[in-house]
């Protein structure tokens, strides 16, 4: 099969469970609970957190590469032309073009990240998407702009 059908096959899927992935690495869920009091959640309005995805600014992309590590797992390198990770500002007000990668291994959040290259320790399918300073999933039309590969 080409790179480009794989890549393809591996979006398609990627593509339609992302979004639980991203409300899951969000703590969204589908029950819910009284957003009226702003200070129920430790003085966080979590209604205006619900907002769960920004328009990412032309030219914003994403691309992600692995290589094997030779004491084990993978280094991946994100590509992310016109992106600033900005770990200073996390959590902080929206600023287009600026924030971190969540990076999900078989559907599992490890983690957000601030720079260009991380370490995952095992094989498996690895998602990546970019997100604003305040967590929010970057879209492009209205799908999560995100890059999807398979490590085996």
């Amino acid at each position: 099969m080409t790179r480009p059908v794989l890549m393809l096959l591996i979006g398609l899927f990627f593509g339609t469970g992302i979004g639980v992935v991203v409300a899951a690495g969000n703590d969204l869920s589908l029950t819910g609970h009284d957003h009226s009091d702003p200070t129920h959640h430790g003085g966080t309005d979590h209604a205006a957190m619900h907002v769960e995805t920004v328009e990412a600014p032309d030219g914003l992309g994403l691309s992600v590469e692995a290589t094997p590590d030779p004491v084990g797992g993978y280094n991946l390198h994100l590509d992310a032309p016109n992106f600033t990770f900005a770990p200073g500002s996390a959590s902080g007000p929206h600023v287009p073009g600026e924030g971190h990668a969540h990076v999900y291994m078989d559907g599992v959040k490890l983690g957000r990240f601030y720079g260009p290259w991380i370490h995952v320790p095992s094989d498996g399918e690895v998602s990546v998407t970019l997100n604003a300073n305040d967590h929010r999933a970057y879209t492009r039309g209205g799908k999560p702009l995100a890059a999807a590969l398979r490590l085996d």
